[in-house]
């Protein structure tokens, strides 16, 4: 949520880039309704926004019980107001102007907490999946993926040996203005299957006609 046009884009292009999914509001009403209608892993949120300022939004959003990590974005710089956001219920402030990078290093960390992880790194047989090096390799053979293949296979190995639908990682790697009726996921899986299970003597990568698709030893 940045009413910063300009901004909001280049942090929305950034992250794209890293292989997240983004969705972009303009005001606080709209990121209001977004917040609390979808799942998300992280909510960017800067304090002033027209139509219902970042401050009541983290309020509001932590009365409701919504636990989604919340970094808070603003000029402000005094520590009685960056005590203020926190206090709120954000878990991260950072001011402007600021670096990319450092937002990106936020954004990976708080995720990687609110997740309870001890390590990022992801593995199942011999692949191995770095997410914050954007690493895959496969018998430590390196594999290139482009960032939306990266990021569906990070989610079926977040759900490793579960079934993952089609709306799951829809949900997860385009943002809510994606056509659902578009095969585009099926293409990167079977993207996917070409390039992680071709030559591999055991399959990883399987689909379950009518349900959707799965990581795991079979």
């Amino acid at each position: 949520m940045e009413d910063e046009r300009r901004l909001g884009a280049i942090i929305k292009k950034g992250l794209v880039e890293e292989g997240f999914a983004v969705d972009l509001a303009f005001d606080g009403e709209e990121g209001k309704f977004l917040a609390e209608s979808e799942q998300y892993d992280l909510i960017i949120l800067d304090i002033t926004l027209p139509k219902t300022d970042g401050i009541s939004i983290c309020k509001d959003l932590r009365k409701k019980n919504i636990k989604t990590p919340i970094i808070m974005l603003t000029a402000r710089t005094t520590l009685e107001e960056k005590v203020i956001g926190l206090d709120s219920g954000a878990d991260d402030y950072i001011t402007k102007p600021f670096a990319f990078l450092e937002l990106r290093s936020r954004v990976h960390a708080l995720i990687r907490r609110s997740k309870q992880e001890s390590s990022p790194i992801l593995t199942i047989a011999d692949l191995t999946l770095d997410p914050i090096k954007h690493i895959l390799t496969r018998a430590g053979k390196p594999i290139t993926l482009t960032p939306k293949e990266f990021s569906v296979l990070e989610l079926l190995l977040r759900h490793k040996d579960e079934v993952v639908s089609r709306t799951m990682i829809i949900e997860h790697v385009w943002d809510y203005n994606f056509d659902s009726m578009s095969n585009v996921v099926d293409v990167f899986v079977a993207s996917l299957r070409r390039k992680v299970d071709k030559g591999a003597e055991v399959k990883l990568i399987h689909t379950l006609h009518g349900v959707g698709y799965k990581i795991g030893e079979l």
